[in-house]
């Protein structure tokens, strides 16, 4: 078997996130600086180990004061905590297409394991020869596990912010290299 490295094309990868809004509308929001590496058994999925960073002074939700909002002490802490890191531990194959990633996300300093739900996109080959696969990932996470705390109440009394975010990412990966295991 052989060991194969992945990198992130970034180009054609996002990270996106939601949370409700006075609990009757989402806002959403994205990273735009990120980086993520894999590596596994040939172009066996089911063996990929992964680890991704995303800036957390890259954090978008077009609308600028509330992006200053989350970068501050309230939400990210971006002075003292510059990134979110996941990284995974095992792949739990469903079937073809569908996964469990099993791993610890870092946040705000906080280390917590959680499952995130992947979908296998496939193998392809580019106009230039690089061997690509996408993935699908998706998860929900409780914010005040993370020391996320910020709350507010609404003046008729509704909570302005829920406590449960929605991850969602769209990745494409290119094969980086490969190197053959030798049995000693």
């Amino acid at each position: 078997m052989a060991t194969t490295k992945w990198t992130i094309d970034n180009v054609h990868s996002e990270i996106h996130f939601k949370v409700r809004h006075m609990m009757v509308s989402w806002v959403t929001g994205s990273f735009s600086r990120f980086n993520a590496e894999a590596v596994m058994e040939d172009e066996d999925i089911s063996t990929a180990t992964v680890r991704l960073t995303a800036d957390i002074s890259s954090i978008s939700t077009n609308n600028e004061q509330r992006d200053a909002h989350l970068r501050a002490g309230d939400f990210f802490d971006a002075e003292n905590h510059p990134q979110l890191i996941f990284e995974s531990r095992k792949l739990e194959k469903i079937d073809e297409e569908n996964f469990n990633i099993h791993g610890t996300l870092t946040m705000r300093g906080v280390s917590k394991e959680i499952i995130l739900k992947g979908e296998f996109g496939g193998v392809a080959q580019d106009s230039w020869g690089n061997t690509r696969i996408g993935v699908g990932i998706s998860g929900k996470i409780n914010r005040k596990d993370f020391g996320v705390s910020f709350s507010m109440v609404s003046e008729t009394g509704g909570i302005l912010l829920g406590e449960e975010v929605t991850i969602i990412a769209h990745t494409q990966f290119i094969r980086q290299a490969v190197a053959e295991n030798v049995a000693a």
